[in-house]
């Protein structure tokens, strides 16, 4: 005899039906998804980006350029150009003025801080204190004028005093390079590029004395940031910062190490470093290295959603100083199939309109 289903029975029966019924939901995206991570990071910082110092946001556009070949990215470069022209015509149209100089050089290290880092600086520069205007002031501003296209206000004057000054007791001076490692290859990398000098050799012989791996064990944790951040910029400044590949062989030497001390590097490095470990293997095209995936997870798990970015160490989430850490977390997690030279001012019609009047495009007539 049929029985009746009882009124509860059939209402649970019903429900049971409806879900089975409904077609999944797609799941949200995690936290520290690195795809959510740097969508995020880049929309906070092109949302302020007008917000930022020039030199700031000329260093996120031209990253950016030069991961996406985007001439929208061009105009940040631009504001860059503008500043560092400014800047070269001030010390470069005054180098026959022996006491301008010495006196700007004196600013400059004065200018250097009394936390430890600014204090070894100062202490190292002491037998050399001109270094840091010929580096600093000459070096940087005519090699990131050179980079997107151009010469600028008084170079045949910068040219002669660089070819005329030697650097290499101050790039090979082990207080030097324990106080700014990174930057001591940039000015290797940069005088070779111009032409004024080749000091490459000299300056590996003497990284390498300084830092041999067998001493790695009684490396502070701020002289082991040291010593990995200068061998990820060997690399960085080889590429001329990300406009091309590297040769992995030649490179060897660094990516072996990082692969060796992956561990100790995600314990002891802060994010900036970390991404820029991985870098190193994606300019080595490299990019299957175990070493990629760990500091892809780690620098993921750094992002904190509440404020959009990847916080200092100490949890600063200010923008302007967070921009370096915070553009290289988009670079690790987002690299691109190729990599786009330039942006090249002059070419580029959102740009070749508003250059600024003391420059002159590479290959033109002064």
């Amino acid at each position: 005899m049929f029985q009746p289903i009882k009124t509860a029975s059939l209402a649970l029966a019903l429900i049971s039906c409806a879900v089975c019924a409904e077609p999944p939901q797609p799941q949200r995206p995690l936290p520290h998804d690195p795809t959510l991570v740097y969508q995020e990071i880049q929309a906070n910082l092109e949302q302020h980006l007008f917000q930022l110092p020039p030199r700031v946001q000329g260093h996120y556009g031209i990253r950016l350029y030069r991961m996406t070949g985007d001439p929208q990215y061009a105009n940040a470069a631009l504001v860059d150009l503008l500043a560092v022209t400014e800047a070269q015509s001030y010390y470069a149209c005054r180098l026959e003025n022996p006491d301008f100089v010495r006196r700007e050089a004196a600013a400059a290290i004065a200018a250097l801080g009394d936390d430890p880092r600014g204090v070894a600086r100062r202490q190292a520069l002491a037998p050399f204190p001109e270094f840091i205007f010929y580096t600093e002031f000459l070096l940087r501003f005519a090699s990131r004028t050179q980079a997107l296209g151009f010469t600028g206000p008084c170079h045949d004057k910068l040219l002669s005093a660089l070819k005329r000054t030697d650097l290499t007791q101050g790039l090979t001076d082990k207080a030097m390079i324990r106080a700014w490692a990174a930057q001591l290859v940039n000015y290797a990398y940069w005088a070779k590029q111009l032409g004024v000098g080749d000091y490459l050799a000299d300056y590996k012989r003497a990284f390498i004395a300084t830092y041999p791996d067998d001493d790695d064990i009684h490396l502070s944790q701020a002289q082991f940031r040291n010593k990995l951040y200068g061998m990820t910029h060997f690399i960085f400044a080889a590429s001329e910062y990300y406009q091309h590949t590297v040769d992995a062989k030649e490179f060897a030497w660094i990516l072996d190490y990082f692969s060796g001390n992956i561990e100790r590097i995600l314990r002891d490095a802060t994010e900036d470093i970390i991404a820029e470990v991985g870098i190193s293997f994606l300019l080595a095209e490299r990019y299957d290295s175990e070493t990629v995936a760990q500091t892809r997870d780690f620098i993921a798990k750094a992002f904190k959603p509440g404020s959009r970015m990847i916080p200092s160490p100490t949890g600063d989430t200010d923008l302007a100083k967070g921009e370096h850490r915070n553009v290289l977390a988009i670079m690790l997690l987002n690299w691109p199939q190729r990599l786009h030279p330039g942006p090249y001012l002059s070419r580029l019609p959102v740009t070749q309109k508003n250059l600024p009047k003391q420059v002159t495009p590479l290959g033109a007539a002064h």
